[in-house]
């Protein structure tokens, strides 16, 4: 089912999103790699700040290439996203409620503890998911470079939920439904 979202992500939208849905997310959403994570952690291990209130948004796993003349932003694909996997529950505890990657089953338990979502972007797309990016601003640990933390503003960029906060899981299910229709 296609579903259209606004950000902030709150918990009532994402008990709303079902594995298998097609959702097209506009608003603000965060960027954030392994490096990214790994500092925002120990930020909050130290009693730090955190670059971002985590309640209800959404990380993108992304460090875009460069852009060109006239862009926003490079390409802008999912990295892999199992290497975020010992640093999401921290995020989500803190009120995270979206990510967006390749996808990951390793957080499941956190997500279905704090109502979070998983989403999928098209690996190998990222020059046509750059085209929803309407503006990209960094705001955190700009020493990181392409992993450095941003602050986008996304049109109707296209994911696919993979994990719902019940922790169905579509890379479990759709290889079953494949199966029985073949």
């Amino acid at each position: 089912m296609d579903k259209y979202i606004e950000t902030p992500l709150t918990k009532e939208k994402v008990k709303e999103l079902h594995a298998g849905d097609y959702v097209y997310i506009t608003g603000t959403v965060y960027t954030a790699r392994d490096a990214a994570h790994k500092r925002m952690v120990e930020q909050k291990e130290q009693g730090m700040e955190l670059p971002f209130i985590m309640k209800d948004q959404i990380v993108y796993y992304l460090g875009p290439t460069p852009n060109r003349e006239g862009q926003v932003i490079g390409s802008a694909g999912p990295t892999t996203s199992s290497r975020m996997d010992k640093y999401a529950p921290t995020l989500l505890d803190e009120g995270l409620t979206g990510m967006i990657g390749k996808g990951s089953e390793a957080v499941i338990d956190s997500m279905k503890k704090n109502t979070a979502v998983y989403f999928a972007a098209v690996g190998g797309a990222g020059a046509l998911l750059s085209k929803c990016i309407k503006k990209s601003e960094v705001i955190a640990y700009d020493d990181l470079g392409t992993e450095a933390i941003r602050k986008l503003y996304v049109e109707n960029l296209p994911v696919i939920t993979v994990i719902d906060c019940d922790g169905n899981n579509l890379y479990e299910t759709a290889p079953e439904k494949y199966k029985r229709s073949h």
